[in-house]
């Protein structure tokens, strides 16, 4: 059993965020240990308000964490505003373990998670500590600056840019299959194409899909095969929760 630090927002519908995290990484098996950057008031229906947790109260929520627990990797989410991203880049620059980063810019329903502030020190600081960051299409686009760029130019000039691995998202894109697609730092590109599956409920896939990499390489296993078991679990965990009757907007996954 390894140990998985996850630094991301608190969900009060436990679809997404550090309950998810926590969800993704015990259903592999693993154990995860939680620092929260954030406090929601959100459902299935949207995100209604969000609270920063203070910068000291963060790095002590590190400290506490890292002075006493050993961890495998880490992945991280929402990071609210500039002073939370500093906690966390300061942090993350001093432990030598595989660290997935989802950035999480714009929630489902619309509402700007991270300050322009805070963006500039994730990718001008973190990206560059990182073993992956999984950007959907949207947030790719937002990171390079080119709404309209081909996926491909967009992995490319990330790559390029920052040093990482990125693992492009395609649920946004249209059509009956999704392609995901991993830009190595080597220039190598894999892809991995699924069925797009039928479901109201897709609340928190992009959480589940970096805690399940995060925790499939503290495994041992190479990126390429930890973004393909992600992409099994996310599979198996969107059929499981297709029936899930959670609220009224966007459900969750169910991975048990």
């Amino acid at each position: 059993m390894k140990t998985i630090l996850t630094i991301a927002g608190s969900d009060t519908c436990a679809g997404a965020g550090i309950q998810q995290d926590l969800k993704t990484v015990t259903a592999l098996g693993h154990y995860a240990v939680t620092v929260t950057t954030a406090l929601t008031a959100q459902n299935t229906l949207g995100v209604r308000k969000v609270m920063p947790v203070p910068a000291d109260m963060l790095q002590a929520q590190l400290d506490a964490v890292l002075g006493d627990i050993a961890v495998a990797a880490v992945k991280t989410g929402m990071i609210p505003d500039a002073q939370c991203a500093r906690v966390v880049v300061d942090t993350l620059k001093g432990l030598d373990v595989p660290v997935v980063c989802d950035p999480v810019m714009i929630s489902t329903s619309g509402t700007q998670l991270m300050s322009d502030e805070c963006i500039d020190i994730i990718r001008n600081e973190l990206f560059p500590v990182c073993t992956l960051v999984t950007p959907n299409i949207p947030e790719a686009a937002r990171l390079v600056g080119l709404p309209d760029a081909p996926i491909d130019d967009m992995g490319r000039m990330l790559v390029e840019r920052y040093g990482t691995a990125f693992l492009l998202k395609g649920g946004h894109a249209d059509g009956a299959m999704m392609t995901d697609r991993l830009y190595s730092a080597d220039g190598a590109v894999r892809e991995y194409t699924s069925p797009r599956i039928a479901t109201s409920n897709l609340h928190g896939t992009g959480c589940t899909l970096s805690s399940a990499v995060a925790a499939l390489l503290a495994e041992g296993s190479s990126l390429p095969e930890a973004v393909r078991g992600a992409k099994v679990l996310i599979d198996k965990g969107i059929k499981q929760g297709r029936s899930l009757r959670i609220g009224r907007g966007n459900g969750p996954l169910w991975l048990f």
